[in-house]
């Protein structure tokens, strides 16, 4: 398979970016992205060029670090993360255009990374529970419904890629925070802290600069674990319960 690759490329943060064109041939279609990305990088080593910077780690759709906008789309044409995505999902003589996560919130450090420790401030000002456990309790102690166990379940999956804010059209994290704080607020463990975690946490979205959410429905569409679009609806609940008892006090 050869395919053609248009790549963003960027020194810094503080440079200007541009895309170059490279011609990748030998490339086998049951290749991820990223080992396609990989042989590029071999052959510009080996030319003495600067190979592209692109971000990655466990490359089995779990951690979501490898975050790339595959010819205008999050992770690609397939509903997975890049590093699941093979080249069989490309046809011989493709011409494919690879870029950054774009988003305010997200500055570039160089060619295809970006800076997504927005995120980390974010589960910083409320993405956890402070009750301290002790020794592990047994485990029918607390009992949880099985209907708010399977609720948990399906936002704890989020791996907070960032796909939600490079598809969103605002650059809006609505949905990478919804899962947070719904994970936690449907738990007996994370209810002593429910109404402070929305509103800190929500706080801190807005601080960080990402877009407001308009329900367009990118982000659900994008999003490679499928946390559902609801979870944007079930934390704007929790926010206005919070608001609402906190203007109480």
């Amino acid at each position: 398979m050869k395919l053609t690759l248009r790549v963003w490329r960027q020194k810094n943060a503080d440079a200007d970016g541009t895309m170059s064109t490279y011609e990748v041939d030998g490339i086998s279609s049951d290749m991820s992205f990223l080992e396609m990305l990989d042989l590029l990088n071999e052959r510009l080593i080996l030319a003495g060029e600067d190979p592209v910077a692109f971000d990655h780690d466990c490359r089995e759709g779990i951690c979501g670090a490898c975050s790339l906008v595959i010819n205008g789309d999050a992770h690609g044409p397939e509903r997975t993360t890049t590093c699941q995505l093979h080249m069989r999902s490309f046809e011989d003589g493709d011409t494919i255009d690879v870029e950054p996560w774009r988003a305010a919130a997200f500055p570039v450090i160089k060619d295809l990374v970006v800076d997504r420790s927005a995120f980390d401030r974010i589960i910083q000002a409320g993405g956890y529970v402070t009750a301290p456990t002790g020794a592990a309790p047994e485990a029918h102690a607390t009992p949880v419904p099985k209907a708010d166990a399977d609720f948990a379940f399906e936002h704890a999956e989020c791996i907070g890629c960032g796909a939600c804010v490079a598809a969103c059209p605002n650059g809006a994290a609505m949905l990478f925070t919804s899962a947070k704080i719904n994970h936690l607020n449907v738990l007996p463990q994370g209810a002593p802290e429910r109404e402070t975690r929305v509103l800190d946490m929500v706080a801190q979205m807005d601080d960080e600069g990402f877009g407001g959410c308009t329900l367009t429905g990118e982000c659900a569409t994008a999003c490679p674990k499928g946390i559902p679009l609801m979870s944007i609806t079930g934390m704007n609940r929790e926010w206005l319960r919070a608001t609402r008892k906190a203007g109480k006090r």
